[in-house]
């Protein structure tokens, strides 16, 4: 078994022994009661798929490699495709330890959480029918609400500038009728000029218990103001991509779950670090009942985390990457 490099394994450590996840759902199926390691052999399956695809992007590189005609630009192509390869196994043997570490929070039970439409809060009688619901308050999905908010790096300086609206929408997934979220990135280049980066429909559902539920979404990435991608997008019940919790109806520390899952693309977690202790400062306002914080991690990046605060009836006010210290702050609110 490939070691983790000192970097990524402290930030696993950090990340599961720190707050004791010790309780609390441990996945949204059932309980650890699975025949077999399912969440090890997934681990081990996506850990070979991994290697499969650098091997073939090596080979396919240095196959044009041999095609320049000049040999000092052969041997610096071979060189350099070695040295990513080297770089892209050590990713590889990372995220299969960070999939492991998982796996002995959350259990070794195959991830397949029972979706019964009738269980969830319909959207589409919240909107055209006037049905009313009693949102999450740590994660309100209100249509009309717009959040603003501006990331910063450690010295202050805006990096970006994002705006998520609650549309009066929906979309329906695995019979559900899900509200969107319109989810937009702007980066402020060094003349503080905006340029559009990002530009995402987030599709959320609330259970009649209060859970909120991630069921996938549409990113498109930009790049010179042209459509570059669509990296990062999935759907729950397409390509076995499956949904997961966004936010609990009553989260406690100890709580850990995953948000999303498409093996390979799209596989949050997050774990409750704390409630009702810490006070968030943001240049919206200042929060001290209740903040919710939480703790998000993805094995796909093994060496980045993230804090998060919610406050309750406002939702997110403050991500945190302790790595670089660059800070997502919330500026402004609107509600309808």
């Amino acid at each position: 078994m490939k070691g983790i490099p000192s970097k990524a394994g402290s930030i696993l450590l950090f990340l599961f022994a720190a707050i004791a996840l010790t309780s609390g759902p441990a996945s949204a199926s059932d309980s650890d009661t699975a025949p077999c390691p399912c969440c090890t052999k997934t681990a081990s399956a996506a850990y070979k798929a991994c290697n499969h695809e650098i091997k073939d992007d090596f080979g396919i590189t240095i196959g044009n490699c041999l095609n320049l005609s000049d040999p000092y630009g052969r041997h610096v192509c071979v060189q350099a495709a070695a040295e990513a390869f080297a770089e892209a196994e050590e990713l590889c043997g990372d995220q299969r330890e960070a999939r492991l570490k998982i796996c002995e929070k959350l259990g070794e039970a195959a991830y397949d959480p029972a979706i019964h439409p009738e269980d969830f809060i319909d959207f589409d009688a919240v909107i055209n029918g006037g049905q009313s619901f009693t949102p999450n308050p740590h994660f309100p999905l209100t249509p009309g609400t717009i959040w603003e908010y501006i990331a910063i790096d450690a010295e202050g300086t805006p990096l970006e500038r994002i705006l998520v609206e609650v549309l009066f929408e929906v979309k329906e997934i695995l019979g559900v009728n899900c509200i969107v979220v319109h989810d937009r990135v702007w980066e402020i280049d060094e003349e503080f000029e905006e340029v559009l980066i990002e530009d995402t429909r987030d599709w959320y559902a609330q259970d009649k218990c209060g859970n909120v539920w991630y069921f996938g979404e549409l990113a498109m990435n930009f790049e010179d103001g042209e459509l570059k991608d669509i990296e990062g997008s999935w759907e729950a019940g397409e390509d076995f991509a499956k949904p997961g919790y966004i936010m609990l109806a009553n989260p406690q520390p100890g709580d850990a779950y995953r948000q999303e899952f498409a093996l390979g693309d799209a596989e949050d977690v997050a774990a409750v670090k704390s409630r009702d202790e810490e006070t968030v400062s943001v240049p919206f306002g200042t929060f001290s009942e209740d903040v919710l914080e939480t703790l998000d991690f993805n094995p796909l990046e093994p060496d980045v985390i993230e804090f998060k605060y919610y406050a309750p009836g406002v939702g997110t006010v403050l991500e945190v990457n302790p790595e670089d210290e660059e800070r997502v702050e919330l500026v402004n609110m609107v509600t309808p």
